[in-house]
């Protein structure tokens, strides 16, 4: 009996001799269909690129060309929802395929597997969505760095405490610290912007790993995909996906710092600081406590952070005990992660840059915590250090002894008196010092104290100075990140053309 006739015979090979079971289409194949939608025109590119390079080589002739490029063109236009999808035949690509040939037949439609495998088209398919995705998460990186710069100019001269260990330390500007968020939040783009070019890399023409007895031009697919370039060697071709764990690593770092401005803003927010103000329009409320105002989109920042990291955490671990070839747990199951924590980090970046444009600062809370709550005890110590020419750590014991006494009396930071310094000079050296009741008081004023620190610091001049620099370097990164768009328009445009010439 040939095996064409068994009854349940594999519906992808003659070396399977019976069908696939229950358990692995239901639990392994059928998932790795629900999205082909979303991998249905990569998929269709890079069929067309590899019919092209195969009728320009001279490896199918031009009636085949003809009906296969016409095939595509249907199918491109009909979209994904017009492939019948069977767990039996595995994945995507055996499924696309079927379709292919049950409009073409097989012997025309079976021609343009030739030179391949479903290892170098599965790695380009993840290379040219990262692409995408890489471009996308720029936008949205461009976008927040944007709003913060925004927000850092218009708020360069609101004084407020800064803190270290969550502890008053010194007098900054909302606006310097939004400025910190756009510095930070560039570097998060330049990693991101450095995988790219590990991933804008074509393995086609790799077949399963060993390469292809077949004259073909590897050069030429990779330019109808809108790849600069080729990975020479086969075998890194489909074994390495290093270029996805670099982006998830910057993803982690990214999700950090993210998670760690949601907290700024969780704690200001909070009715014991009072320092942040959001509209009810970003909150949530309690289905008992009728006063409650909960601050859902900080807490969901913080929370999908954690996934981030987890995400990047699970797909490594999957990778590391693999063969360095092509296997499922290698190529597939290892960047199963990868999609999602994009996902999580493009909406996350969306909320960020309404937390960033909504967030209201209470501007006289700020004003009155930073010259309470001592602040701008280490400007004292600076003009303590300049007026009577003591060294700082003398300086510096001095005003932790005044500080100690109005702690203990009671006083706020602008209650220090020349007298309370004087007295705790007397203790501390013996003598008194040369200075003011006007040295004292200008000396504890935060907003005096932000205009002397013009060296990468709060001083409003600064921070604008600082924004300015920021917004040159964001123009840039928005015109590179769009000629990255324009590179892959342009190469489906010219492959379109290409195969329209085909066809015709």
């Amino acid at each position: 009996m040939k095996l064409e006739n068994v009854e349940h015979a594999s519906q992808v090979s003659r070396r399977l001799q019976q069908p696939t079971a229950d358990e692995v289409c239901d639990l392994i194949y059928r998932p790795r269909l629900q999205d082909f939608a979303g991998g249905f025109g990569y998929l269709t590119a890079i069929n067309e690129a590899h019919v092209l390079m195969l009728h320009k080589q001279g490896l199918i002739d031009a009636p085949v060309a003809q009906a296969i490029g016409r095939a595509l063109i249907e199918m491109g236009q009909a979209g994904p929802g017009v492939v019948e999808l069977d767990p039996q035949r595995e994945d995507a690509y055996f499924n696309y395929e079927a379709h292919l040939i049950a409009k073409v037949g097989v012997d025309v439609g079976g021609r343009m597997h030739t030179a391949r495998s479903r290892n170098d088209i599965l790695a380009t398919m993840d290379r040219m969505r990262s692409r995408d995705l890489v471009i996308s998460l720029l936008d949205e990186i461009h976008a927040v760095r944007e709003t913060a710069l925004a927000q850092a100019e218009r708020y360069a001269a609101v004084v407020m405490p800064g803190y270290t260990h969550l502890q008053p330390a010194q007098p900054i500007t909302y606006g310097f610290y939004l400025a910190a968020v756009a510095q930070a939040l560039e570097r998060d783009g330049q990693r991101l912007a450095a995988a790219y070019a590990h991933i804008d890399r074509c393995p086609m023409g790799a077949g399963a790993f060993a390469g292809t007895p077949y004259e073909i031009d590897r050069e030429e697919t990779a330019r109808l995909l809108g790849f600069p370039a080729v990975i020479a060697n086969t075998m890194d071709a489909v074994a390495s996906r290093d270029f996805a764990f670099e982006v998830l690593g910057a993803l982690a770092v990214l999700a950090a710092t993210w998670s760690r401005i949601a907290q700024d803003y969780f704690v200001w927010s909070t009715d014991e600081f009072g320092l942040v103000d959001f509209p009810d329009s970003v909150a949530g409320t309690s289905s008992i406590m009728p006063q409650k105002k909960n601050p859902v989109v900080l807490e969901y920042l913080k929370g999908r952070a954690g996934q981030v990291l987890g995400q990047y955490t699970a797909a490594i671990a999957a990778l590391k005990g693999t063969n360095f070839s092509h296997t499922g747990d290698a190529n597939r199951e290892s960047i199963g992660a990868f999609w999602p924590a994009v996902q999580d980090s493009l909406a996350s970046l969306r909320l960020l840059r309404l937390v960033l444009e909504t967030a209201a600062p209470r501007e006289d809370a700020m004003s009155r915590r930073a010259r309470q709550n001592f602040c701008a005890a280490t400007d004292l110590a600076d003009a303590i250090v300049v007026r009577a020419g003591l060294s700082f750590r003398q300086s510096h014991h001095i005003v932790g002894a005044v500080v100690r006494e109005a702690m203990d009396k009671g006083l706020p930071a602008d209650g220090i008196s020349l007298e309370m310094v004087q007295r705790a000079a007397r203790q501390q050296l013996g003598r008194a010092l040369g200075l003011s009741e006007e040295d004292v008081r200008q000396s504890l004023d935060p907003a005096y104290s932000v205009t002397r620190r013009r060296q990468g610091g709060p001083a409003p001049e600064t921070v604008r100075a600082l924004a300015a620099q920021a917004r040159a370097a964001l123009i840039a990164d928005r015109q590179q990140n769009q000629a990255r768009r324009q590179a892959l328009e342009d190469a489906g445009r010219r492959r379109r053309e290409r195969l329209l010439e085909v066809v015709r």
